[in-house]
Parts: C-alpha cells; structure tokens; sequence
C-alpha cells in the first residue's frame, strides 16, 4: 500500500469561493478540526494544493 496523507481543515470556507468549498467537501472535510486520511496521489495533492491557505497536512506511510 502506498503513502497516505492526513488533512485537516484549519480555517473557514466562509467567504471562499465556491471551487474551494467544492474542493474542501471532495476532500472529504465537513468543518473546522476535521480530519481525513487519503491516498497520495496526484489528483489529490492538487486539491490540497488549491486551498492550502485553509489545511494543514501530515505524510503518513
């Protein structure tokens, strides 16, 4: 199995635009302080990538 990361949601989606909010729900993160595991992979690094300002992330192996 591969890497994973964890993300956790550190800011809020009010007043992001609605490409972030879309992006931070496809992530899978519901509000402030939650936190998902999920695959590294390429799609997802660049979802993490487009609202960066609003998680934070661990690498996990």
């Amino acid at each position: 199995m591969g890497a994973t990361l964890v993300v956790r949601q550190v800011r809020s989606l009010i007043g992001g635009t609605r490409g972030q909010r879309d992006t931070v729900r496809s992530l899978g993160l519901k509000r402030i302080g939650h936190t998902v595991t999920v695959a590294d992979r390429p799609e997802i690094r660049g979802m993490i990538a487009a609202v960066s300002h609003l998680v934070t992330i661990e690498e996990t192996h």
